[in-house]
């Protein structure tokens, strides 16, 4: 009869953080287990803690590994250590709060995959100004007939507005089958008016390519072969895996930081936390400039206020998010 593998203790910096349950298989494609995805984070510390860092922080677990259940969690589990920081959290329209998770430091990722914790999926604020957002995301997600060349030309695209704009963008696959986009902005707007500037990217994005992009909120209505530009991921309490974040597939897929000219030949899956440790090494965090290259927006307001006189509709409402 096969015992049950016992705890560990893992030192992360000044913290001994314990881990239960060490050789349970997570992802089933190669067998990884719950140890080695602790080892993946370790190894790409810098990146995660810069994804998160003082973040509110959904948390996606998967008890039984990932072929199991997911639990989308977004209150601090019960028994977290002191040290493991949170921010609390407003929702209005249940007029409840909860206290979320706001990694300080890599032990706080540690100690939350021994939770159970696989995906890790942030809001685009901090918690120092939870309603006003610091980072614009732009999510490329390809409709069901929508092919990965088609994902990559529209990127091209997306990159070139930026240019013309003076954003800098910060790519990243998105662990499935799209691409994401980060900006940094100032901390000076509210969900709204980031959400109108994002329709705003995105409606030029869809004018110069409009065979290959749709903007079409409601999914009934768009045709599944083009990539939809999700700007509806910059609502309040809408969140994404973070760079570096491991997704629940069963070869443990990475959302990893990409170069632009490596676009047009890389493939999701050929990041996983398999290949992604000695990427982060030898390469370290593609991402860590991302906070000396702040935008200022106000030319995509411009462009918002444009297309509403033109008789274009402003944002849909956001769907909601359920609270638990």
């Amino acid at each position: 009869m096969a015992t049950k593998a016992p705890s560990i203790e893992i030192t992360v910096g000044e913290r001994v953080v314990r881990i239960s349950n060490p050789d349970r298989v997570y992802f089933s494609a190669r067998g990884e287990t719950k140890l080695d995805l602790v080892r993946y984070y370790e190894s790409v510390g810098d990146g995660i803690v810069r994804a998160l860092r003082e973040r509110p922080c959904m948390m996606h677990r998967f008890p039984d590994g990932v072929d199991g259940e997911k639990v989308h969690q977004k209150r601090l589990p019960r028994g977290a250590p002191d040290w493991v920081q949170t921010v609390q959290l407003y929702f209005p329209r249940f007029k409840r709060t909860a206290d979320e998770l706001c990694v300080t430091e890599l032990a706080s990722v540690v100690w939350s995959v021994q939770m159970s914790c696989v995906e890790f999926h942030p809001w685009n604020t901090r918690r120092g100004a939870v309603e006003l957002p610091d980072e614009w995301r732009i999510d490329l997600d390809p409709g069901p007939e929508c092919d990965y060349e088609r994902v990559r030309r529209v990127a091209h695209v997306a990159h070139e507005v930026l240019d013309e704009l003076g954003a800098v963008g910060f790519p990243k696959t998105s662990g499935g089958k799209g691409i994401h986009i980060y900006v940094r902005i100032p901390p000076l707007l509210g969900f709204g008016d980031v959400r109108r500037g994002a329709l705003a990217f995105a409606r030029e994005v869809e004018r110069r390519v409009p065979d290959e992009v749709t903007t079409t909120w409601w999914r009934k209505d768009r045709d599944p072969a083009k990539l939809f530009i999700d700007y509806n991921q910059n609502a309040r309490d809408h969140t994404i895996a973070a760079a570096y974040s491991v997704r629940g597939t069963p070869e443990g897929r990475v959302s990893t930081p990409v170069r632009w000219d490596e676009i047009d030949e890389a493939l999701p899956g050929d990041f996983t936390i398999a290949t992604v440790p000695a990427r982060f090494a030898a390469l370290g965090d593609l991402h860590a400039g991302i906070d000396d290259a702040v935008f200022d927006p106000s030319p995509l307001l411009e462009w918002a206020d444009r297309d509403e006189r033109d008789g274009a509709e402003p944002p849909a409402e956001p769907d909601v998010v359920q609270l638990d």
